[in-house]
């Protein structure tokens, strides 16, 4: 039987037995793929991905979904729709759109086991290379809607107190019949006066007009964890968008960071060049450095050979609780470009002892 339902394995790319880990990689990869603030980006693909991952993350919303997938799919979850199968309804074109038909005759019950979801929002953050080692706490401004401050989402007045909905009667449900060449089908939705409460308040707040939502400015406090990498996504759960009676959506923020012109990263440790003076790069010598940490002596052995890499422990990328990696120092030997006389005759002597 045909569908319009979405298959959000296959929007991720990953397998109906995927974990949890596997689906939040597939997620991550996608996310950075389709953002829309990015180069070639889709807004439409983006918030594909983050709904699907919204579903398979969750292990109660994964079985529901897994569930009504069936339902839908003909697996035989529905009872009694099992003798459509095969059924051309090709011919039957005067007007009834039998996607839209079952999907009404299903969307409530299922609306009302899932309860209402705000929209999930997006945003992008910029952090210095010093902050994705160590990690910080930062602080957003977004504009979006959320739960009334003064009355804290219910709606009502202080003192104020809840009657029955007339519109569904205190149900929370309207029941509607729809008649087809199929006969009548009776379908249920959420009942918008009540928001599938079965009930509203006798005397609504002024601020947001009895909704318990409103259009506003929050800041959000974003903790950035240690060893962070550019591109990387942080999911603030209950931090998007707040729906009238139901939950609010989640916030996802985008780590860009930035260049730094001494340091890189390669994986768990950090790397930097060393210029080191020909006489020093011979025989030796004591060299202090700049790092994240502060100032360090490094010791040049003799004879060290371009690009060498002299390793500092412990000075690298935090991964797990008091431990880190290194950091990573590539010696770099800078041959003069003019010698004085004293300096050429030293030079021909090293050449004439094989050196």
């Amino acid at each position: 039987m045909a569908t319009n339902k979405k298959d959000y394995y296959e929007i991720l790319g990953v397998a109906k037995n995927a974990s949890k880990e596997d689906i939040k990689k597939a997620f991550h990869k996608l996310a950075h793929k389709y953002h829309p603030d990015k180069k070639g980006g889709d807004e439409a693909k983006f918030k594909e991905v983050n709904e699907a991952y919204h579903i398979l993350s969750d292990d109660k919303r994964r079985a529901e979904y897994d569930t009504y997938g069936s339902t839908f799919q003909g697996g035989g979850g529905a009872g009694g729709f099992d003798g459509f199968q095969g059924f051309d309804f090709s011919n039957f074109s005067g007007g009834i759109d039998l996607g839209d038909l079952f999907s009404d005759l299903f969307s409530g019950a299922a609306q009302g086991e899932r309860g209402r979801r705000g929209r999930d929002i997006s945003v992008d953050i910029q952090i210095t290379f010093a902050e994705s080692i160590f990690g910080a706490n930062r602080t957003v401004l977004i504009s979006k809607v959320g739960s009334c401050d003064v009355c804290g989402g219910s709606g009502a007045k202080a003192g104020s107190s809840d009657v029955e909905c007339k519109a569904c009667g205190g149900k929370g449900r309207i029941h509607e019949t729809k008649r087809s060449f199929l006969g009548a089908f009776t379908s249920v939705r959420e009942c918008a006066t009540c928001g599938g409460s079965g009930k509203v308040p006798t005397d609504p707040c002024d601020t947001c007009s009895g909704h318990g939502i409103l259009k506003k400015t929050e800041e959000v406090s974003v903790t950035i964890p240690q060893g962070i990498q550019d591109g990387e996504m942080i999911r603030l759960s209950g931090k998007g968008e707040a729906v009238s009676k139901g939950l609010s959506g989640d916030l996802y923020i985008k780590v860009h960071v930035e260049r730094h012109p001494q340091f890189k990263r390669e994986g768990n440790h950090i790397l930097m060049d060393l210029d080191v003076k020909l006489s020093d790069a011979l025989l030796g010598a004591d060299y202090r450095i700049h790092t994240l940490d502060g100032e360090v002596t490094v010791g040049i052995p003799a004879g060290v050979s371009y690009g060498e890499m002299l390793r500092i422990r412990n000075k690298g990328v935090p991964y797990a609780p008091g431990k880190r990696g290194d950091l990573l120092v590539r010696i770099i030997t800078r041959t003069p470009q003019k010698l004085s006389k004293k300096a050429k005759e030293l030079v021909e002597k090293l050449r004439e002892e094989g050196i």
